[in-house]
């Protein structure tokens, strides 16, 4: 098996699941209880805050455990449009091309009296910084913009956004799920002040995140019911799971350079690959400016879901997108929003690397990817030059 769709998620490291073997059998306290069973378990908790908060320049206590990335930018969102409520602000910034754990988030809360503007990313898939500033208000009370696209991998000038933001007074949000790990960061330098992490995209368990929220910053509570979390998020918390986050983490921490060139290296050589040999392919998103593992193609005159299927039958494991959409059968809101048509998005094809994978597995996909394309575009109906011209033209002119 090749696996290249890690940005869905990871295959779990021998050394996290030995971190947390221990909380899952003997170790089973509960982190609220006052006894040392219990209190074992909390200490362990508390290392793993200490491991996050130095893995992106934060406090121990500006660091709050959650289920996932998504409740921590329904947490981060929320909260702080709850929070603008209470002042009559009521404008939301985000982008055209966020997770839909965003998207849907904004949604709701449009429904119930706030005003969204979306940003556009353009064909490079970047937000303009101009544009951030043009749209702010006085009555903005929150922006939300992901630091990495979890489909086409661009990286998001997210500092200078946070600068802007912060002369203005309005609090910054960032979904970093697909970043943690993978990029340097720091939230000081970043001038963040609430920032998304999910534990298994980096080769730890399902059903752990985290949110990171500056100090001083009093978004209302998203859950209710105990202490947790220093007051901030009601649950008995995850505990093996968390335990294997930091593990987690300490290990990409530990090699993030070398990690971050064998990746790279590996990505360039299959989108150069496929620029130069395969007809009709186009890359989405930024060349330079992207995630190190990402690879997002379209390639004209086929299905992207029939080409998943073919390659699946070569032992190799991909996407056309972000998995939490992968039961729709509309193109991606993603590709549309960098302005590709609906026909070419739905011929989309996300390869996402990890250190896990190796030259030899990226040679497969270069020898088995133009065959496979061959085949799917010699059955397709509409896979002749005059059509596929005829469609980019009437694209053009709508």
């Amino acid at each position: 098996m090749i696996y290249l769709d890690n940005a869905a998620t990871t295959k779990i490291l021998p050394e996290v699941i030995e971190s947390m073997i221990p909380y899952l059998t003997d170790q089973y306290g509960n982190p609220s209880s006052i006894y040392k069973l219990g209190q074992d378990s909390k200490t362990a908790i508390n290392n793993v805050r200490k491991i996050i908060a130095d893995a992106i320049g934060a406090e121990e206590t500006e660091i709050f455990f959650t289920s996932c990335g998504t409740e921590s930018n329904n947490w981060a969102i929320k909260g702080s449009a709850e929070l603008g409520k209470k002042d009559k602000r009521n404008h939301i910034i985000t982008t055209q091309f966020e997770h839909h754990a965003v998207l849907h988030t904004v949604e709701y809360l449009a429904e119930n009296g706030f005003e969204v503007t979306y940003l556009p990313v353009y064909e490079d898939g970047i937000v303009k910084i101009q544009d951030v500033e043009a749209e702010i208000r006085d009555n903005t009370c929150v922006v939300s913009i992901m630091y990495a696209n979890n489909e086409i991998g661009t990286i998001q000038p997210i500092s200078e956004i946070g600068e802007i933001c912060k002369q203005k007074g309005i609090l910054f949000h960032t979904d970093a799920v697909q970043a943690l790990g993978i990029l340097k960061m720091d939230v000081n330098k970043l001038n963040v002040d609430m920032l998304s992490m999910s534990a298994h995209k980096l080769h730890a368990s399902k059903g752990i995140g985290a949110l990171y929220i500056r100090s001083g910053i009093k978004i209302p509570n998203l859950l209710h019911g105990g202490g947790q979390e220093f007051l901030r998020r009601a649950g008995t918390e995850n505990v093996a799971s968390i335990v294997g986050f930091g593990k987690a983490v300490e290990c990409a921490m530990s090699k993030m350079d070398k990690k971050i060139a064998n990746v790279s290296k590996l990505r360039d050589k299959l989108i150069d690959f496929v620029l130069k040999n395969i007809p009709k392919a186009r890359l989405n998103g930024s060349k330079n400016n992207r995630l190190p593992g990402n690879v997002n193609f379209s390639f004209e005159g086929l299905e992207g879901e029939s080409l998943i299927l073919l390659l699946q039958e070569h032992g190799i494991y991909a996407s056309t997108g972000s998995a939490c959409t992968s039961g729709s059968l509309n193109p991606s809101h993603v590709l549309l929003s960098i302005g590709l048509s609906h026909e070419i998005a739905h011929g989309s094809l996300r390869l996402t690397i990890s250190d896990l994978n190796t030259e030899d597995e990226i040679d497969k996909v270069i020898e088995v990817l133009p065959q496979v394309i061959s085949r799917l575009r010699s059955m397709s109906p509409i896979w002749n030059d005059e059509l596929i011209d005829y469609v980019a033209k009437q694209h053009a002119k709508s």
